[in-house]
């Protein structure tokens, strides 16, 4: 099932991200995360793409392809394109296909100064152009209620989201944030702009510190005061933190769902407890 076919419905679209397990930890975990992922009746899941750009590595594929078949759950691949070339993404393409994955989140994946670029894609929307010209396949993009890092601001951050918009991408999920403000600021910005396709808000449910210290520093997401008073209060109390943390998703999303968003997308962390808990507290308003 294509993600397009969700939008549009009258409903609230409620949606989890995945990510493979890491290097060290045994595979199977991710099926028993699935397992009880599962039981949440998601919209869809989407699956990170963490092979640092190898496109050997079928990890990703393995995972989507098992949502889609085993589970009976729509899923979308995550695919990057700053260290791919066109064969190598051609290749990946047809191992989609090959496994019936439909829904692909084109990316342009973090750049690391200390590994050569291939310089074949420069953004996401190069990738979501090729994507569309080489297979039937629904492209999502990302997008930033606080601008992404390197963009010049937030208005050339979203005329280059037009631009990939035009280039195929037919759904957006935006980076975490933490002050719904912002995202409806942000959302009307997208109207203005021409930008009509569904925006799904990223949640992230903060259950550590280091959580909040690490998101902060890779996505620039700005802490409103209430939210930092709640952290702060219960720093050193993890079980504490953890369920402030998924009461302000909660608080979040409640909201969200009230002012007419498209969808929300969860980043669970592979963590079906916090998942669980949040689905339990929203499902009767989706």
């Amino acid at each position: 099932m294509k993600l397009s076919s969700l939008f549009g419905k009258g409903k609230t679209v409620f949606s989890f991200e995945v990510f493979p397990p890491k290097k060290n930890s045994p595979v199977d975990t991710i099926y028993s995360t699935l397992a009880e992922l599962k039981a949440l009746s998601p919209d869809f899941i989407s699956v990170t793409y963490g092979a640092g750009g190898n496109p050997a590595d079928t990890t990703t594929c393995d995972i989507a392809s098992y949502i889609q078949r085993e589970l009976g759950i729509p899923s979308a691949a995550h695919l990057t394109c700053v260290y791919s070339t066109k064969e190598g993404v051609l290749t990946q393409l047809e191992q989609f296909k090959e496994r019936g994955v439909e829904n692909i989140l084109a990316l342009r994946g973090d750049v690391n100064p200390d590994i050569p670029r291939k310089h074949e894609f420069e953004y996401a929307s190069d990738l979501t152009r090729f994507i569309k010209e080489n297979g039937d396949f629904h492209v999502s993009g990302a997008c930033y209620p606080e601008c992404h890092l390197e963009a010049e601001s937030l208005a050339a951050d979203i005329k280059n989201l037009k631009i990939k918009v035009e280039a195929g991408a037919e759904h957006l999920m935006s980076q975490l944030f933490f002050d719904n403000d912002v995202f409806y600021k942000f959302r009307e910005m997208l109207d203005i702009a021409g930008i009509t396709v569904p925006v799904e808000a990223g949640i992230m449910p903060v259950t550590s510190k280091s959580q909040i210290e690490r998101m902060v520093s890779m996505c620039g997401a700005s802490l409103p005061a209430k939210f930092a008073k709640v952290m702060q209060k219960y720093e050193h109390n993890p079980e504490a933190l953890r369920d402030a943390g998924i009461a302000y998703a909660v608080d979040q999303i409640v909201d969200l769902i009230s002012n007419g968003v498209d969808g929300i997308h969860l980043y669970t962390m592979n963590n079906p407890y916090v998942a669980r808990k949040i689905s339990e507290s929203v499902r009767s308003l989706l």
